[in-house]
């Protein structure tokens, strides 16, 4: 079966925030948009453009093509530098709760 390239992209994006710890909201800051924008790209409510690739691939460190051959390509190309730690998963964990707290 063979998966369109909007879902490897989707699925690249998520591995990618997996394994660096990061957040919709800081990719979004990243890429000067809105974490909302994120979001309705990775639900598949919008689409990732080229531009959105180019910028993605640019902000973990990977090529574009490593990026939109899907999840396992984009993770084995991703510089260890960025793969979370055990102090940033803890910063990402208590950052999320703090987040969750005040919107409460």
């Amino acid at each position: 079966m063979r998966i369109s390239l909007d879902e490897r992209m989707r699925s690249a994006v998520a591995a990618l925030l997996h394994a660096t710890g990061e957040s919709q909201a800081d990719l979004a800051a990243a890429l000067g948009v809105s974490q909302a924008q994120v979001s309705r790209r990775q639900s598949g409510a919008a689409a990732w453009s080229l531009a959105d690739c180019e910028a993605v691939a640019a902000y973990y460190g990977i090529g574009v093509l490593d990026l939109l051959a899907g999840p396992t390509q984009a993770m084995e190309s991703l510089p260890d530098r960025r793969h979370r730690t055990a102090e940033s998963s803890a910063a990402g964990t208590r950052r999320r709760a703090a987040q969750e707290g005040s919107a409460r």
